[in-house]
């Protein structure tokens, strides 16, 4: 424990995120608003899979996450797997600097701000993300026993909701778009840590709990104090062994092969890439025998080659674009597949929409949720984002 502690955010050691060398990680921090998309990515194409994604109430407030919330529209849930978002406001988010860990304790409040969904009343937030098309389900509280038992419960029932959502349509062969279940836990900000420090200054559930709670270890006795019986609390002698191992009856609830975090395939590209079948693309060149006399688009005949591509492979390709494929004059693509759409239909729709629930072009304005949506996608390698100038 003690080379472990030593190495945790350190040079050479191992990340405070779940950085690009963790085994298993598809989404690393950096710039927020982009969970959503990614998990959303990840499931397309493949139906057994749930992403559970827990989503910081500040990140919550950016517009890429804002606007991932409607990507149930472009799920499918005959052949696709299912997202479980998990919504936690905590209250507050600090925006936290290099330097921040070492200035004053009078510094950190500069810096510090209440989260918007954090301070709005239930029945607005419950009809925030009724809006938006899913089915929220609260867990909130700070007694630990207690939320153990009912998130516990609650993750429970979503997955139950999720998989008679994904039957009903597999059994009809009719695809919908259900209000796929999510989680909104609302827990103390720092639970479990000090309610108050330094006299008076509120801890846990307020600001000063974030990142670093206790900026003067090491050289105020009180505060060391307090936080070896914070650390305490947890009972490790209950968890550990003499020699820092985990206890062989909590060893044996972890996972194996697979169902590791580190080990799942989905994860792991090498595992189920599959090589993308594309044509040799000298058979779509166009043969010019004098300059400036034939009329001919390259984006038109690029779209042949692309139609191709969707066709010879079903499953394993998408196409993604802000709402610029038939303006791009790719509309040939069309062909091969449609674009997919689980929103409401109107009768014109008929007339040149060219959608479709089972669908291999993704079209929606935003452009970070489609540029992230199509990361996890190991073998559909290609993104368009074309504007009209």
């Amino acid at each position: 424990m003690k080379r472990f502690f030593r190495s945790f955010s350190f040079p050479g050691g191992i990340g405070s995120h779940a950085t690009p060398e963790t085994p298993g990680s598809l989404h690393e921090g950096g710039e927020l608003g982009y969970s959503i998309s990614h998990a959303f990515g990840a499931v397309f194409d493949h139906p057994d899979l749930i992403a559970l994604t827990m989503v910081g109430d500040g990140e919550s407030e950016t517009g890429p996450l804002a606007t991932s919330w409607h990507s149930t529209k472009f799920l499918n849930p005959i052949t696709d797997g299912a997202v479980l978002p998990v919504l936690h406001l905590n209250g507050y988010k600090v925006c936290c600097h290099d330097t921040a860990m070492h200035v004053k304790f009078t510094d950190w409040e500069k810096i510090n701000n209440p989260t918007v969904l954090a301070r709005v009343s239930h029945k607005e937030l419950e009809a925030l993300f009724i809006g938006y098309g899913w089915t929220p389900y609260f867990v909130e509280g700070s007694d630990i026993p207690s939320m153990h038992q009912a998130m516990a419960a609650t993750m429970e029932r979503c997955v139950t909701k999720i998989r008679e959502y994904q039957k009903e349509a597999r059994d009809s062969g009719k695809a919908f778009r259900p209000r796929w279940p999510m989680i909104i836990l609302r827990t103390p900000k720092g639970w479990t840590g000090p309610r108050k420090i330094d006299g008076d200054h509120f801890l846990e559930g307020f600001w000063r709990a974030h990142q670093v709670p206790l900026t003067n270890v090491l050289k105020d006795k009180s505060q060391l104090k307090l936080l070896e019986e914070w650390m305490r609390g947890y009972g490790p002698d209950k968890h550990f062994d003499e020699n820092g191992k985990l206890i062989p009856e909590l060893r044996e609830l972890a996972p194996t092969g697979n169902r590791r975090m580190s080990a799942n395939p989905v994860a792991n590209g090498g595992l189920i890439r599959r090589k993308l079948h594309v044509p040799d693309f000298r058979n779509y060149s166009v043969e010019v025998t004098q300059g400036g006399v034939a009329k001919m688009g390259s984006m038109a005949n690029f779209a042949g080659f692309l139609r191709d591509v969707i066709r010879d492979n079903p499953k394993d390709f998408r196409l993604f674009g802000p709402d610029e494929t038939q303006s791009n004059k790719l509309d040939k693509v069309y062909e091969a597949g449609k674009k997919v759409w689980l929103a409401d239909y109107f009768e014109e729709d008929e007339d040149g929409s060219n959608m479709a629930h089972e669908g291999r072009v993704m079209e929606m304005l935003s452009e970070h949720t489609v540029e992230v949506i199509s990361q996890p996608r190991f073998n559909d390698m290609l993104l368009m984002l074309l504007r009209d100038g």
